[in-house]
């Protein structure tokens, strides 16, 4: 007989925050690029093995959407990871912004999805996906909006940041103390 699933979502959330966070920084301003070996350790690390796993995880508890989420975040960054690392020499801003705007396509459709969740999930889902448009309009010559972007993308941590503990705490409290919001169950 199989016991209780732990829930893999504040682990996929906190290695999306600490990492969205850490790379956010340095496109807010506040660090210049020598910064971005630490963001490409910790995006293999955490942002991305982690997601990873929390993605393997929410296929074994039957969640689609956790699993498409958390697996593609986590393999965007090691892609990012490794792009910046090793193949980013020469490649076009243009061409990184079609990435990073397509990043934004996939985005938006989760955000769609969430609308069957959390008020919290359905905020983290919007400010990325506006980051990520931000990124890529910086990307394509309008410099002044990856500063924004990185701003947003702050947000965007702080809210999943949130959203992490809100899960932990919830759960071990067995009451609500951080709210995420009303569960939307309409059909």
């Amino acid at each position: 007989m199989e016991g209780k699933l732990g829930n893999p979502g504040p682990l996929g959330l906190a290695g999306f925050a600490l990492t969205t966070w850490m790379l956010s920084m340095i496109n807010a301003g506040w660090f210049d690029g020598k910064s971005l070996g630490l963001v490409l350790a910790l995006a293999m690390a955490y942002g991305g093995t982690a997601q990873l796993v929390a993605g393997v995880l929410e296929f074994r508890r039957g969640n689609t959407f956790g699993t498409v989420a958390f697996f593609s975040y986590g393999a965007f960054w090691w892609s990012f990871a490794l792009f910046a690392h090793y193949f980013g020499a020469g490649v076009p801003a243009a061409f990184v912004g079609w990435y990073l705007f397509l990043w934004g396509v996939f985005t938006f459709y989760m955000w769609l999805g969430t609308f069957r969740a959390t008020m919290a999930l359905q905020l983290v889902f919007l400010a990325l996906w506006v980051t990520f448009v931000l990124l890529a309009i910086g990307a394509w010559g309008m410099t002044a909006l990856t500063t924004v972007g990185g701003y947003v993308g702050m947000i965007t941590a702080i809210l999943a940041f949130y959203l992490s503990a809100a899960e932990v705490l919830n759960e071990m409290y067995g009451r609500t103390v951080l709210p995420v919001g009303p569960f939307n169950k309409a059909a």
